[in-house]
Formats: structure tokens, C-alpha cells, sequence
């Protein structure tokens, strides 16, 4: 029940994370604001959820995840009022920055629960679960989400999420498990800013972060925010149809993740499973944006395996956890995480920004439209952040999915 409830947290996690993306007009045309600009305030999100991951992950280590979930929810809960009830960019900004800081501490608390009440070799499994049920929760951010926007308007919407965070963060509190005294016992002689040196200092756990940030770059800065206005205004699709299509890259990460991570337990391997995943990521997503299609099937079709084999970097979290002290499990996995979630960060507004720079000046209702060779230029550097992803894999250390001694 822990874990069920952790995997929970992380889904609504990831339903804030990408609801920008199905309210991009009523967002620019209240605020009155451009593409680069909506970039920004999606990304304050990212600012502070990689931001304080290294936090979360020395917190994390020394003093368990119940009660720092419980109170990170809590505090979720006033950000999402204070979004909601919004009436400038700057303080739509601000609670967009709690927001991020506050789900942060969904995914590696939920892994920490992993590795304190389950078998290490079930670990690249429960990582693809629990991104199951994440990519489930952004794919209640698209198609479903957006339903509500139109129904209740996007104002309410967020005030829904946040009766969501109470009800969560009640549950977790009363059900999540206390650590036993062996547990308690390991934290007491920690030290987590030489943990946090060790980490730091890993090749591997670079090269880890690495290959996370390049298909999550699709996941969160294409899909998670400029899919629907690209497929809405160059596909000329229906914005509604456009969330739908747009959701098939977290329906193939829903499906694949637990399976890839359960393949990779089973030979005993984690670089060939993540080797097929990466090239046939970038292949495909090379093909969603740079080949003139318009059926809506072939792009679902493309979208759900950019997604399935994408989710091929969620076994990079055992790579990492093997490849650094069991002490620092919980900051190395940060540490990775950090990389992860760093690329909508650093995406998102990168987007935002190269849409503006080769905007034609046309607008509808408001709201800036982008021609197509705007954001064919702008979508290079996603395709450029997962050949890096694959070049990292080429570097980082086979661990055989046990624990490596990694040289000083």
C-alpha cells in the first residue's frame, strides 16, 4: 500500500507537470504573453523540482519518506490554490515554482519505499511501475484534463488538484509504514554531504543523468507542452484530438516501463535493453517531426512508440543505484532524477524561445500561432538531446544489475 501510494504521488505529480500543455491559449491570452514566456512559467515547475531534488534526496536518506511526502502534499495543496486564483504572470510564476518544489519529492520517495520493503532485484521493475503510473497521470494532464478546462474553466481546474493533494497526503501520512530500528539505525551514522561528494562526484552517475534527459526532453518538453499547439495549428487538428495524440507517448511509457525493467532484471542487463530503446526513440520521434505526415493514426501510431521505447531509461535508475553506496542510494537516484526532470527545465523554455525568434507575427484570439518551420528548427534540439542520451549510453558502465565498485 506504501508503494501504491507513492506511485500515486508521482502520477499526480506528473498531471501538474504537463496541464500547462492543454491550456496553452487560455494561458497566453489571459496573461497576455507569447511562447516564450508560457515556456518560462511551465518550466518554473522544472526550476524548482530540479532544483531541490539533491535536497530531497539527503533528506531522503536520513530521515525516511512518510512524513516528507505527507507535508510536501500539504503545501502542494496551497500552491495549486495560488495558481488557480492567479491574476498576473509573476504570481502564476511563483506558485508554479511551489508546485515543482513540493511533487518533488513523489519519485525518489517513492523509490525509497522500493529499496527499503523490496528485493534489490525487483528494483528495475517497481522503477517501471511506478512510471506507469506516472505516464497514467499525465495522460490524465491531456485528453481528460482538458475536459475539465473547457467544463469548469482552467482556474478550477487547479483548485480540483488541489483537493486531490489533501486527500493524498492524508493517506500517505496514516498508511505509509514507519522505518524499522535497522533502518533508523543506518540514518543516525550518515553523512550526507559526503554522500552527496561521492555522487557528485561519479562519472557514471553523469553519464546516468545524461541518458535520462534525452528522451524525456520529448517526453516534457514536446509532448508535455508544444505537441498540441504543433499537431492543433501545422496538423490542423482539433485541440481535443491533438491532447488525445499528444497522450500516446505516456501510453507507451505506461506500457513499456514495468516490462523493459522487468526484461532487463531477467538477463541480467541493463545496456542492451536501454542501447534498443534509445535508437529506436530518437528514430521515431526524427520521423514525427521531420517527415510531412498528417494521419492522425501513423502520428499515435508514432507518438506511442516514441513513448514505448523511450521509457527504456527508466532502468538507468538501477544503473544508477548500483553504480554508487548503498548509503547514497536515495541521493544518487536524485541525482538521476535531477538530469530527468532538468530537461523540461531547460527545454521547455529553449522551445519557447525559438518559437518566438522565427514567429511570422500571426496571432488568433490572442494567442500567438508558429508556423511550421518554427518549430521544426525548435524540435532539433530535442532530437540533439537524445543522440547525446545515446552517446552516454555508449560510455556508462555495464553493472550487471548488482552493486559495482566504482574507483575513487
Amino acid at each position: 500500500m506504501a508503494f501504491v501510494l507513492g506511485t500515486l504521488f508521482f502520477g499526480y505529480a506528473f498531471t501538474q507537470r504537463v496541464a500547462p500543455s492543454v491550456m496553452t491559449n487560455e494561458l497566453m491570452r489571459d496573461f497576455v504573453v507569447g511562447g516564450a514566456a508560457l515556456g518560462s512559467l511551465s518550466a518554473f515547475y522544472f526550476y524548482s523540482y530540479v532544483g531541490i531534488q539533491l535536497p530531497v534526496g539527503m533528506l531522503l536518506d536520513r530521515f525516511g519518506p512518510r512524513k516528507l511526502m505527507s507535508v510536501a502534499l500539504i503545501f502542494c495543496a496551497f500552491a495549486s490554490l495560488g495558481f488557480g486564483y492567479s491574476d498576473t504572470l509573476t504570481t502564476a510564476s511563483v506558485s508554479r515554482l511551489l508546485i515543482g518544489g513540493t511533487v518533488a519529492f513523489g519519485f525518489v520517495s517513492t523509490l525509497t519505499i522500493a529499496t527499503y520493503w523490496f528485493p534489490a532485484k525487483h528494483f528495475a521493475f517497481l522503477s517501471g511501475a511506478l512510471t506507469t503510473v506516472g505516464m497514467l497521470g499525465a495522460m490524465l494532464g491531456q485528453a481528460p484534463l482538458r475536459l475539465a478546462v473547457e467544463q469548469v474553466g482552467w482556474r478550477h481546474t487547479f483548485f480540483l488538484l488541489a483537493i486531490v493533494a489533501v486527500i493524498l497526503s492524508i493517506l500517505i501520512f496514516f498508511i505509509v509504514p514507519h522505518r524499522s530500528a535497522e533502518q533508523l539505525a543506518s540514518t543516525r551514522n550518515s553523512k550526507p554531504f559526503a554522500g552527496l561528494k561521492a555522487v557528485t562526484s561519479n562519472v557514471q552517475s553523469w553519464l546516468c543523468a545524461g541518458i535520462g534527459f534525452g528522451p524525456t526532453s520529448t517526453l516534457l518538453a514536446f509532448s508535455g507542452l508544444w505537441a498540441v499547439p504543433w499537431l492543433s495549428s501545422i496538423k490542423e487538428l482539433p485541440v481535443p484530438q491533438a491532447a488525445g495524440i499528444a497522450s500516446f507517448v505516456f501510453l507507451g511509457w505506461a506500457i513499456s516501463a514495468p516490462i523493459l525493467g522487468w526484461l532487463s532484471d531477467r538477463i541480467g542487463r541493463r545496456k542492451p535493453v536501454m542501447y534498443a530503446g534509445l535508437i529506436a526513440a530518437t528514430l521515431s520521434f526524427a520521423t514525427l517531426v521531420l517527415l510531412p505526415i498528417t494521419s492522425p493514426f501513423i502520428l499515435a501510431t508514432l507518438f506511442f512508440l516514441n513513448g514505448f521505447c523511450g521509457s527504456a531509461i527508466v532502468i538507468c535508475f538501477g544503473s544508477v543505484r548500483e553504480l554508487n553506496a548503498p548509503e547514497n542510494s536515495a541521493t544518487a537516484l536524485a541525482f538521476m532524477n535531477m538530469g530527468v526532470v532538468g530537461s523540461g527545465a531547460v527545454m521547455q523554455p529553449m522551445l519557447g524561445w525559438m518559437l518566438d525568434l522565427n514567429w511570422t507575427g500571426e496571432t488568433l484570439d490572442g494567442a500567438r500561432i508558429y508556423g511550421e518551420h518554427a518549430y521544426t528548427t525548435a524540435f532539433l534540439f530535442i532530437l540533439a538531446a537524445n543522440i547525446l542520451a545515446l552517446l552516454c549510453c555508449v560510455l556508462l558502465r555495464e553493472t550487471y544489475c548488482r552493486p559495482v565498485d566504482i574507483p575513487s
